[in-house]
């Protein structure tokens, strides 16, 4: 073993947990590797549900969480805490995904000793560096320093061969969470006592049409948190719908939350949702009011439509295709759109059955099988 190609794969959020177990399995199923994992617990709990799900033991865990630290102490503990990692480890390659800060200190720390660096989920851009808020300069920084770019999508690949990359180390592969996804859907048909947490929920509101809401961008703290508050206040209003509501712990949620919807009879807040019972609860809702990024690529798999609250995005192939619409944070708008989806039969239809333009199920073999091969290919050269 001592001999093989190492890989280092780094990951420190839920996200990341969720789009690179597909990858881990995939890579210790191509044999011929070491493959070792590194987590960060950047989100500590939420990280750990997805993990036991995925049936994933870190071979390392920095454990850096601590409550309310800035993104600088964030970045500096990482640095440095990383650094030794793969000096310890030695690695031929690191692999990270997205736009976290453990992903772009991943890549830094790795470029600062030559470590080659294959970064799933690249090209995305919103164009704008201040939406979302550090991502997007997080995932640019990672895509100058990476040397293998895993697409998801051909717009993604233009968006990196206007910044000059390689097209030679570009690779179209689709998005990880659909594999991640189309698994545990799968986990959960065979099991379903993954997921009963939510049957109370789903006899409760079994006569209302169920409109699942995530938020907890930073960029949207503050009037725009309260404006998103109002629109579901006033979305609550109707007799035909219930609101499911998994709650982000962090205070500039909850705070205003609690301010200005309060407690209601069609609106469940619960605790965030582990990654079964959430996509459970995408099976179950009739539309999704979202300012997340990757449910914008979940919900469309599963014929759901997306009403994202943010001003740009990242993945304009759903809005393109129609599976995604962008509403901002003005609360009439986000309650006129939310309106249409409800009272527009064919309209809804049109958004439901549109074509989901991020993937097959298959990215994490074709990711694995690049990366495999240029190890192989690596190890050839050097004999």
């Amino acid at each position: 073993m001592a001999n093989l190609p190492k890989i280092l794969v780094i990951f420190g959020t839920r996200p990341e947990a969720i789009k690179l177990f597909p990858v881990i399995h995939a890579l210790r199923q191509a044999g011929g590797l070491t493959v070792r994992t590194c987590v960060t617990a950047q989100h500590r709990d939420l990280l750990d549900q997805v993990l036991s799900i995925a049936g994933i033991v870190p071979d390392i865990d920095l454990d850096l969480m601590e409550p309310g630290q800035s993104l600088d102490r964030l970045t500096a503990r990482l640095l440095t805490g990383l650094g030794d990692v793969m000096d310890a480890e030695r690695p031929d390659r690191v692999i990270v995904q997205g736009d976290t800060a453990t992903a772009m200190v991943g890549a830094l720390a790795a470029y600062y000793r030559r470590i080659p660096v294959s970064h799933v989920e690249a090209g995305l851009r919103s164009g704008d560096i201040w939406q979302p808020w550090p991502e997007e300069v997080n995932r640019k920084i990672v895509g100058t320093i990476a040397d293998q770019h895993f697409a998801p999508t051909e717009t993604a690949t233009d968006a990196l061969r206007r910044e000059n990359v390689e097209p030679s180390s570009i690779h179209v592969t689709g998005n990880t969470v659909i594999d991640a996804l189309f698994a545990t859907r799968d986990r959960i048909a065979s099991d379903p006592a993954l997921a009963a947490g939510l049957d109370p929920v789903a006899h409760r509101f079994a006569d209302k049409r169920l409109i699942l809401v995530t938020t907890h961008r930073r960029e949207n703290f503050g009037s725009g948190m309260e404006s998103i508050a109002r629109a579901i206040a006033q979305i609550a209003d109707r007799d035909d719908v219930a609101i499911l509501f998994p709650m982000h712990p962090n205070p500039n949620v909850t705070g205003v939350m609690d301010r200005l919807i309060g407690e209601r009879g069609n609106l469940a807040r619960i605790d965030p949702l582990d990654y079964p019972h959430f996509i459970r609860a995408l099976e179950l809702c009739h539309l999704v009011l979202t300012d997340s990024g990757g449910v914008q690529e979940e919900a469309p798999a599963l014929g759901k439509p997306v009403l994202v609250m943010r001003e740009t995005t990242e993945r304009p192939e759903g809005v393109a295709a129609g599976t995604a619409k962008l509403v901002g944070t003005d609360a009439d708008r986000i309650v006129a759109e939310v309106s249409a989806l409800l009272d527009d039969a064919a309209g809804y239809r049109a958004m439901a059955h549109a074509h989901n333009p991020f993937g097959d199920g298959q990215a994490a073999n074709r990711i694995a099988n690049v990366v495999a091969r240029s190890l192989r290919d690596a190890v050839g050269r050097r004999a």
